[in-house]
């Protein structure tokens, strides 16, 4: 960790690093989920089987594609400066 200039610990640099590797992690998740769910569709859709498993990997690519969104809003509210500019005197 590193101080900024006031002396307060700046943590923008790790939180940033780490909603990238998160980002890659879920885009890559996503790809295989979609993958899996393509060879699915090629499959009997009537076994029970196929069902259950491709409502498991609809119900984990939504969590997944939920999280990537929400990991996108926190990176664009840590691009806002929170620094506040000194009032006029």
């Amino acid at each position: 960790m590193s101080k900024n200039e006031s002396g307060i610990t700046d943590n923008i640099n790790i939180d940033q690093q780490l909603i990238e590797e998160g980002t890659t992690q879920l885009n890559s998740e996503i790809q295989v989920l979609e993958t899996w769910l393509r060879e699915l569709d090629a499959t009997d859709v009537n076994d029970v089987e196929v069902i259950a498993a491709r409502k498991s990997y609809n119900d984990m690519l939504r969590s997944r594609k939920e999280i990537l969104s929400t990991l996108a809003k926190q990176a664009k509210l840590q691009a806002v400066p929170t620094k506040q500019k000194p009032l006029a005197q």
